[in-house]
This record gives C-alpha cells, structure tokens and sequence, in this order.
C-alpha cells in the first residue's frame, strides 16, 4: 500500500456498501508492525465489526528461539528510520524485560552498532531471519560477536532482533545528544 490513508478510505466504503473484505499478508500477522493496522482502527471506529484469526508473526518463534527470558517482554517494532531513533534507543537503555524489534536486511548492522554504543558490547541478543522457510537463522550471541557476524555477510529477508533487558540494578542515564 503506498497511500495507505486513501486505501482505507476505499476499503471502508466498500465495506459499509455491503462487500465481504478480508486483510491478508504476505509477511505475518495483519496489523502487527503493517499498514493493516490503519484499516481495522478506521472500521472499529466506523462501527464495522472485525474478526481476527490468527496467523503466523515472526516475532513470538524469534522471541522462543532467542533463549531469552520470555516471561515478560516488550514489543517494539521498527525502530525509526532516522528522526527519533537514537532517542527511541535511548529510551530503552533500563528496559528490564526482553525486547523485540524488526529491522530491514539494510539496517540490522547499523541497529546492532546503535544497540552496542547505548546498551552495551555484551548484551545478549539474537537476530533471526526468514522464520519458518528455507534459509532460516537464527544466529545468538552478545551483541559484538552479532554485529561482527552480520558485517561479513549480505543478509536478505525479514529480520527480528531479540535483546536481553537491562540486568543492572543500577538506573543508566544517557545524556541527549544535539544532532540525531
């Protein structure tokens, strides 16, 4: 969807003129860190009922693969792409439950160098890609050995990061910096 807003504003009509629709994906769960999300928010609020059925979300295998606490997590999605990134970042550093993010093949060394130089060298993490198909990974480690590994290789597919939560019982404080 490249105009989301007007896409939803079509479905909706459809939708209210008596059409069946259903949302599917081609890459997990419907409204899960996609487009899709606009769309059920407009029907809820347009008082169109919405049925869910589950499907697969590359987030929960990478979450139980990591071998990371998965008693309590937080899910974070993408991180901006530039504005507000290392502030989002930033807001993490004593995030004690494990945490969750996509990333673009593109961004997942750049992700890893920004998690190194807010949260650590020796965080543990786990960065998994293409879940449930052929060339599946799931490669684990501190975050140095991940970014290490994952500078030497072209990475293509969907990406989920799993990082362990800060463990110190101490509060980091960072402070801001001007240019983001």
């Amino acid at each position: 969807m490249h105009n989301e807003h007007k896409t939803v504003e079509l479905v909706t009509e459809k939708i209210a003129a008596g059409e069946k629709v259903a949302l599917i994906s081609d890459a997990g769960t419907p409204g899960i860190s996609d487009p899709g999300f606009l769309l059920i928010r407009e029907c809820l609020g347009k008082g169109i009922e919405v049925e869910c059925l589950p499907g697969p979300t590359a987030f929960v295998p990478a979450l139980v693969n990591s071998g990371l606490p998965c008693d309590t997590f937080c899910f974070e999605g993408f991180l901006p792409q530039k504005k507000g990134r290392q502030t989002k970042i930033k807001s993490l550093i004593n995030e004690h439950r494990t945490m969750v993010f996509y990333e673009s093949p593109h961004r997942l060394v750049k992700a890893l160098e920004q998690f190194i130089e807010f949260w650590g060298a020796d965080r543990k993490a786990s960065v998994s890609r293409e879940l449930t198909k052929m060339f599946e990974e799931n490669k684990r480690g501190t975050l140095q050995e991940l970014a290490e590994y994952f500078k030497t290789k072209t990475v293509k597919g969907e990406i989920v990061i799993v990082v362990e939560g800060n463990k110190n019982k101490q509060t980091i404080t960072s402070e801001p910096e001007e240019n983001e």
